[in-house]
């Protein structure tokens, strides 16, 4: 039986606990208050919201914190709402008040960190007319939120673009390392905002901007000059990659809002950038930035789900990454069936680097190595296991865990690492080989090997687990292994392409698996584009100049490339709306490869709906769709009544008197009129068939006549009525249902298609069906 003492001990340890989480609930740190939708952008109007969310701070904040009293950001144009030092009692009674919507802590959002525009025109098989080509000219308007913008990249050149937009009203702020005049006719507009320091949580920001608009980090100058880059002849990344950079539309303009530094993008921030950039006059805002999956929470406490659905409200068309957290299912984010959501793929170009063993066999790795190691010189080859430091467990390394190895024993050495460990990224082990003072890294592993590292100059290969294991053999064959690792070399029109990336987020939605998501798939794997001047030693071969290119990949690198296909159907189609554009795009999506065989994932097995989508991104079919689903904000209130938000909380959000459905229910989010199809649940227990209803309308030739072809999995039964939709002069839009029946079905997800044909186009709406 435990002592007195004991105890008073345990009840002493738990009553410090209590203290300590009651005191850490009332330090302040930035919180966002979301209030639904503007009223009014007037400056009255403004200056009255402002003041009277001062008001509702000083109500709830004690006299003696005063200093709190102010706004870190200020949200008055598409949505209404602020930004401010709150405790988590103070929050918590925000919440409670009628007029808001959600109140959530400010969190950091991560950044989803040439060839491929030539890659995606000759995959469609389209031949562009000239009415159509890279050089059509555009009043159309992007807004990049991301790390800011290198404005004397030469893909931000102007030449030959017409006069800004008299619609623009957007501004080039200036810092001490950016001034006005580097804005031009294409980079029409930066703007950058102030990021609350982690370690300052308790102290209320300044609302002053301090800093600049100029990118530090590489990430958004790269990512808005494959959205809209002026065409750069002869760009390459030191030799390898080497063609014409461009943009998805080179004439389209670009304003670029810095959102994001090195350590992430704040929720507020993100916010107060994209009601800005709605504000400023941007047609389409592209954002390769997004939560963690693991605390993905709802759409309402989602700011760029927020930011997002108020965009859409107001005609502007928001495209998102899908995460990197692939390949495991349920990774996904940036799921609101608002947003347009992408995956990436690789394209017809690889990058490879020959490691050369002592007794001359050669095995094929893939990097992206500046190396200056020939032929001519070999060096020792050891296992990481071999030269680990004084009671290093094995384990840590063959993984080259930091601290893992010993420099004494792996200097000057050819180092062998495995990824057992996921949890160490490649670059970490290239830094810490690196700092063991060794001459090069090999390392073995299957799933990453399909997306080129870039090491700078020092030497490194990854190789497969079959090379790996010839390798490791040598090393135990005998006394004195040698190896070198040669230069990297790119390996032209390489197949299969596309195939969706390992690192590729995978769906189902852990929000709703009622909407299928991503939406499509574009190029992210080493993708060659403009970058900040590299200047960190190691990274810049020696006798060159920094280069003006980079080569990145990430879905971060995939979304500008929907975004840049979207433009151009803009640019094209003025009066098209965001979703018509979405549809035109996701209707008209390639599934087949350059081996004209169906789409892979980086198993070589068949790519599924929930790692590509509707498929590989086609931007000249979608010029040309026939049809398209127009999915309208009605639709989208209707999916925030069936997702569960009170009718009181979407009224907030959209300014209506919207009265939602007497029977909202999850499952009804299938018959939302989307592109695509998904049903989360389809019993085939109670023999229950599933019909849903869509909506298309004709945007060809007015007398069309469109026939359904259905492809569906064994067993899973599915019907289209009408079968036949006829179209002439008076009648643009008809409906449709289908129906699924699963009795016979396999349990888990059965995925399929419906086509319509009229002679000229093919409009293909992808369905995934969860039988149960």
């Amino acid at each position: 039986m435990a002592s007195l003492l004991q105890i008073l001990h345990f009840l002493s340890i738990i009553f410090l606990l209590f203290c300590g989480v009651a005191t850490s609930n009332q330090i302040p740190k930035p919180y966002v208050v979301y209030m639904g939708s503007s009223s009014s952008n007037s400056v009255e109007h403004v200056q009255a919201a402002e003041s009277a969310h001062l008001q509702l701070l000083s109500s709830i904040i004690p006299s003696e914190e005063s200093g709190r009293i102010s706004l870190i950001h200020h949200y008055n144009h598409a949505f209404k709402g602020f930004c401010a030092m709150l405790t988590q009692t103070e929050a918590s009674i925000l919440s409670g008040q009628s007029n808001i919507v959600s109140v959530f802590p400010d969190s950091v959002l991560e950044l989803h960190t040439t060839r491929s525009w030539d890659f995606l025109a000759a995959e469609s098989g389209v031949r562009a007319s000239p009415r159509y080509d890279k050089h059509v000219p555009s009043d159309v308007i992007i807004g990049m939120v991301d790390t800011g913008i290198w404005p004397e990249s030469p893909s931000f050149n102007d030449k030959g673009i017409g006069k800004i937009p008299a619609r623009w009203k957007g501004v080039c702020m200036e810092g001490p390392d950016f001034k006005k005049s580097n804005c031009n006719r294409k980079l029409i507009g930066a703007r950058y905002y102030n990021i609350p320091p982690a370690s300052n949580e308790n102290k209320a920001s300044p609302t002053k901007a301090t800093g600049s608009p100029r990118d530090f980090e590489g990430h958004g100058t790269h990512t808005a000059s494959t959205a809209a880059g002026a065409s750069v002849v002869n760009a390459s990344y030191y030799g390898l990659a080497r063609g014409t950079a461009r943009g998805g539309s080179p004439s389209v303009r670009i304003a670029g809002y810095k959102a994001c530094s090195e350590e992430g993008c704040m929720s507020s921030t993100i916010l107060k950038a994209i009601d800005d950039a709605i504000k400023d006059g941007v047609d389409i805002i592209s954002i390769s930035i997004g939560m963690n999956s693991l605390f993905q929470s709802d759409f309402l406490t989602d700011p760029i789900a927020i930011g997002a659905f108020h965009a859409e409200q107001m005609g502007v068309l928001v495209v998102c990454s899908a995460g990197n957290e692939g390949p495991d299912p349920y990774t996904i984010v940036n799921t609101a069936p608002w947003i347009f959501t992408v995956a990436a793929s690789n394209i017809d170009r690889d990058f490879k680097s020959t490691v050369l063993l002592g007794n001359g066999k050669t095995y094929q790795g893939s990097a992206i190595s500046l190396s200056n190691l020939t032929y001519a010189k070999t060096y020792p080859l050891v296992f990481g296991n071999d030269v680990a430091g004084s009671y290093v467990p094995i384990y840590e390394a063959r993984n080259c865990r930091p601290g893992s190895l010993d420099p004494k024993k792996s200097a000057g050495k050819i180092v062998v690492c495995v990824d057992d460990d996921p949890t160490i990224s490649r670059r970490i082990k290239k830094l810490v080989v690196e700092d063991a003072k060794a001459i090069g890294m090999i390392l073995i592993s299957e799933i990453q090997r399909g997306v080129s590292f870039d090491s700078g100059t020092f030497p490194f290969t990854e190789v497969g687990n079959v090379e790996g294991l010839q390798i490791l053999k040598y090393i135990n064959s005998t006394k004195n292994p040698r190896a070198t690792i040669l230069p990297t070399i790119e390996v032209p029109r390489s197949k299969p392409a596309p195939v969706v990336a390992y690192f590729s987020a995978r769906g189902p939605s852990p929000l709703t698996e009622n909407i299928l998501k991503p939406d499509i798939m574009a190029p992210g794997v080493a993708i060659l584009a403009a970058t900040i001047p590299e200047r960190e030693p190691g990274n810049v071969p020696i006798g060159m100049k920094p280069s003006q290119f980079g080569i990145k990949s990430g879905t971060s690198m995939a979304c500008p490339h929907v975004t840049g296909a979207a433009s151009l159907v803009m640019s094209v189609h003025r009066g098209w709306t965001p979703s018509m554009i979405k549809s035109a795009l996701m209707t008209t999506a390639s599934v087949y490869n350059n081996m004209r065989k169906p789409l892979t994932n980086n198993s070589n097995k068949s790519a599924n709906p929930h790692e590509m989508g509707v498929g590989e991104l086609s931007p000249l079919k979608a010029l040309n769709p026939g049809l398209v689903f127009e999915t309208t904000t009605q639709d989208y209130l209707q999916f925030l009544c069936h997702f569960g938000y009170s009718q009181k909380i979407i009224r907030s959000m959209s300014n209506t008197n919207f009265n939602c459905p007497k029977n909202s229910t999850e499952e009804l989010i299938s018959n939302i009129n989307y592109p695509s199809i998904s049903i989360g649940i389809l019993s085939r227990h109670h023999q229950t068939t599933k019909t849903i209803q869509r909506t298309v309308t004709n945007v060809g030739l007015s007398n069309s006549t469109y026939i359904a072809k259905v492809h569906a999995p064994m067993g899973l039964v599915v019907k289209v009525f009408p079968m036949k939709l006829v179209f002439f002069k008076g009648v643009t839009s008809l409906s449709y249902k289908v129906s699924f029946f699963g009795k016979e079905a396999p349990s888990g997800y059965n995925t399929g298609s419906i086509t319509w044909r009229d002679g000229r186009h093919s409009v293909q709406t992808v369905f995934t069906v969860n039988v149960e």
